[in-house]
């Protein structure tokens, strides 16, 4: 989550994750809320990187790639545990 702070990353993650939650139908507290949103946001611009050579910038892109990041993410831990 580049130009931002901390604590608005802390918040971005935080929703993007809770909305990645509540999409995906899965249920998780606050801590893998935040850690699904700052750890998605990550994972979806690294792919955008490597894929389109670009990133998102920004609150809203931020929010937007961490909820895909975060549901990308939801979905492979169920693939693992083999409830897709």
């Amino acid at each position: 989550m580049n130009g931002i702070g901390w604590i608005l990353t802390i918040i971005i993650g935080g929703l993007a994750g809770w909305l990645a939650e509540q999409f995906m139908k899965s249920d998780m507290g606050i801590i893998m809320n935040i850690i699904l949103g700052i750890v998605g946001a990550i994972v979806f611009n690294f792919l955008l990187a490597l894929i389109l050579g670009t990133a998102t910038t920004g609150i809203i892109g931020s929010l937007v790639a961490g909820f895909i990041g975060a549901c990308l993410l939801i979905w492979i831990a169920r693939l693992i545990k083999g409830r897709a």
